[in-house]
């Protein structure tokens, strides 16, 4: 179907092609009047991804070759918000409130650019069309009226409060939380219309709040029967024939080394020195492809669901826990089928001959990456005694995990040092504690491991031209690189480039500013300089990891790509891939890669929301209280301090009244206009809490050190035009308070 659809839209997009009818089409390119129906729903379908559209007249034409734009619509809380187009390369553009259409955060939008908009620096447009609507459902706080009522979205992206007809409240009450179902979409100043389908609760009890984000994101909590019914068959111990159809690795020393409280545990790994002083690393990675078969109803609620998703108090898992935590996990003492890789790997760190295989282990130990860092750092005695079996191999992987690491480094892949939060929560949800996640030796010998896999499975699949899932990581925009590369330049540094940027320059970039002053600045500058990584069909290489060839092999309990891409290397294994086989599972990796991407991205949303809820209840009670922090962003409306906890909050300019401030988007830089006061990113300041927005999930910080205020000026934001310095002759412009500038961050060691 994809081939087909692309054939469509190539000949669209034809220099000689004019907007034709579809009797037109049929009839120009030759389709059999049997497979009519088809082609109108693959139309239907190009239509749907806005990469063609149909005017008034009922003409089909290439939605670009027409002037336009296809995109997903960014809203914004205050109505506007930018079109977000697919197309690499292609900026973002802006639609003002009027120009929106109706459109709501997340729908799928064709936008015509308007000449000459109101920043000659950006690009304007105004919605034509809202070819696919994202919101069906919406989560929200209900208000209570006497004939009426309203449902406050709490993604505040969605603009617009939802109203209620009396008869369609389901008996709701103020301040509970509910689901609304959309019955009619907004039109001109006109709010949508819809009816409430379910209550989930007070907001003030238990649960409630993380049930609201799962129904906020669509999250797949309940197996449906006949899924679940589909795992159930599957017995616990291993088929005695199937065993002898793989290699037998029983007798090998493997072990898993994950956090305390995974149950999923899909890697297991080996070691043994060989004769000629290489190492001899294997990674067994669970079968799940044997018990999730193509098209089966375990297989088609996976690619739904398309990745677990860690919450802060709970797992939604991609497969039933029959599976996930059980006949697929490599649990200790168990036989469980695997899929391994196993390369072998010189003193310098490269893998000099590697062999991909079906295989069975039975995992000695359930190994702890707080077992394994007091073994090798503290000298544990206890548990050193405990694992007297595994002790030596595990300073060995200690050894080749360094030996990859440097290997890595020196071709340019790229570590950023952003820290993750671990959230402890009591028994009844309210958060107790939170720290940044410890990174050990242990986290790294399974992330080098893992990655070394992950490179090795990428690069002996694209030699075989077989269809696959790639992760791949784009080329950052030379445009937002030239700007990086001139902030560098005023502290100091030199990214020398005759073309584009190479990943070792910017590797040596965070090698040069570790430890300094404006470290933090310049780490974040270049992470949102960067693409965003995601699947895709074709092998783009992965520019993070200065590695030409990258996939996700290792975790087919919890991600789909990798449960994909297993078939496929079994069916190679096995002979099974012919000609006409590799045509269908070339237009299937499309699907999959589009899916997997949009439900990653999807899920990290949901992880984050639920991390920022309970980051807000954890400061709810320290209102008042001050606090040392490090300014993590900077925009024209504020700063955004974050505390050693990674508890981020906003200080708003208007609340900074000892001075005008001036916003300088070259140097990411807060600078009083009289004082010559500077705030840039890095810096370290004192800040009191002033304000928790639950239902929002912020935090607001007041500077501690702002001194009184002057009584000859009023605090308010002023910005800088780009490209232009400071100075009496340069009047600021006064910017609104109209952009989110939270910074993301990008999580990393399994996730890339």
């Amino acid at each position: 179907m994809e081939t087909r659809k692309a054939k469509i839209l190539a000949f669209m997009q034809e220099d000689a092609y004019k907007p034709l009818k579809l009797e037109e089409l049929v009839l120009v390119l030759d389709v059999p009047a049997v497979d009519v129906p088809i082609f109108e729903k693959l139309l239907e379908q190009l239509l749907e991804q806005g990469q063609i559209i149909r005017t008034k007249k009922n003409r089909y034409g290439a939605t670009e070759r027409m002037g336009l734009v296809a995109g997903r619509f960014q809203g914004n809380e205050k109505g506007f918000g930018f079109v977000i187009s697919e197309v690499s390369g292609r900026g973002d553009i802006f639609v003002a409130m009027d120009n929106a259409l109706g459109a709501l955060h997340n729908d799928r939008v064709i936008v015509r650019p308007i000449a000459g908009g109101g920043n000659a620096k950006r690009i304007e447009g105004e919605i034509i069309r809202v070819v696919k609507r994202a919101n069906h459902t919406v989560v929200g706080t209900y208000e209570m009226g006497q004939h009426y009522g309203f449902v406050v979205p709490d993604d505040r992206r969605l603009s617009v409060d939802i109203f209620i007809p009396a008869n369609e409240t389901l008996e709701a009450r103020s301040a509970q939380k509910v689901v609304v179902e959309i019955l009619s979409y907004p039109e001109g100043r006109r709010n949508p219309e819809g009816r409430i389908i379910e209550i989930l609760g007070n907001i003030e009890d238990a649960g409630t709040d993380i049930l609201a984000i799962v129904r906020q994101f669509h999250l797949r909590e309940v197996f449906p029967k006949e899924v679940l019914a589909h795992a159930e068959q599957y017995e616990d111990a291993i088929d005695e024939a199937e065993i002898l159809r793989r290699q037998d690795l029983r007798d090998a020393v493997t072990f898993t080394i994950d956090g305390e409280d995974a149950k999923d545990l899909d890697d297991a790994v080996s070691l043994v020195n060989l004769p000629n002083g290489n190492a001899l690393l294997g990674v067994h990675i669970a079968d799940v492809s044997h018990y999730v078969t193509e098209n089966s109803p375990l297989d088609k609620e996976a690619f739904e669901r398309g990745t677990s998703v860690y919450l802060v108090d709970r797992v939604i898992p991609m497969l039933p826990q029959k599976l996930s935590n059980g006949i697929c996990s490599l649990n200790p003492n168990v036989d469980r089928l695997t899929l391994s890789c196993e390369m072998e790997i010189d003193s310098t760190g490269q893998v000099v001959a590697h062999k991909i295989f079906k295989s069975v282990i039975r995992s000695n130990a359930r190994m702890t990456y707080t077992n394994v860092t007091k073994i090798l750092e503290d000298k544990d005695e206890a548990l050193m005694s405990q694992y007297k079996g595994l002790v030596d191999t595990i300073e060995r992987m200690q050894q080749l995990a360094l030996s990859l690491r440097r290997k890595r480094h020196d071709r340019g892949s790229i570590d950023f040092d952003f820290p993750e939060p671990k959230i402890i929560l009591d028994a009844d949800g309210k958060p107790i504690e939170i720290k940044k996640y410890p990174v050990t030796i242990s986290n790294k010998i399974i992330e080098e491991f893992m990655l070394c896999c992950n490179e090795t499975v990428a690069e002996d699949m694209f030699w075989r031209t077989a269809p696959f899932v790639y992760r791949v990581h784009e080329d950052p925009n030379p445009e937002k690189m030239a700007h990086f590369s001139e902030l560098v330049f005023n502290f100091g540094y030199t990214l020398k480039s005759k073309g584009n940027i190479q990943p070792k320059q910017l590797q040596q970039l965070i090698n040069k500013v570790k430890g300094t002053k404006e470290e933090r600045m310049i780490s974040t500058v270049m992470l949102r300089s960067m693409m965003k990584a995601k699947y895709s069909p074709n092998n783009a290489g992965h520019f993070g990891l200065a590695a030409k060839f990258y996939c996700h092999f290792t975790s087919p309990i919890r991600r789909y790509p990798d449960l994909v891409i297993h078939r496929i290397i079994k069916e190679i294994l096995d002979g099974k891939l012919t000609a006409k086989r590799a045509e269908a599972l070339k237009n299937f990796v499309i699907d999959a890669s589009r899916q997997s991407s949009e439900t990653e991205v999807i899920a990290q949303e949901a992880e984050r929301s639920t991390d920022d809820l309970k980051k807000a209840q954890f400061m709810q009670d320290k209102v008042g209280e001050v606090f040392e922090g490090i300014i993590s962003n900077i925009t024209g409306f504020g700063m955004f301090v974050e505390l050693d906890n990674t508890i981020e909050g906003l200080v708003r300019v208007s609340g900074m009244e000892d001075d005008y401030y001036i916003f300088d988007e070259r140097h990411y830089s807060l600078m009083g206009e009289h004082t010559k006061k500077i705030y840039r990113i890095g810096d370290t300041v004192e800040i009191r809490v002033a304000k928790v927005d639950l239902i929002a999930r912020k935090i607001e910080f007041v500077l501690e050190d702002m001194g009184k205020p002057r009584a000859s000026y009023r605090s308010k934001a002023l910005h800088v035009k780009e490209n232009k310095p400071i100075d009496k002759q340069n009047k600021p412009v006064k910017q609104k308070d109209n952009k989110k500038g939270k910074n993301k961050q990008q999580k990393h060691s399994k996730k890339r």
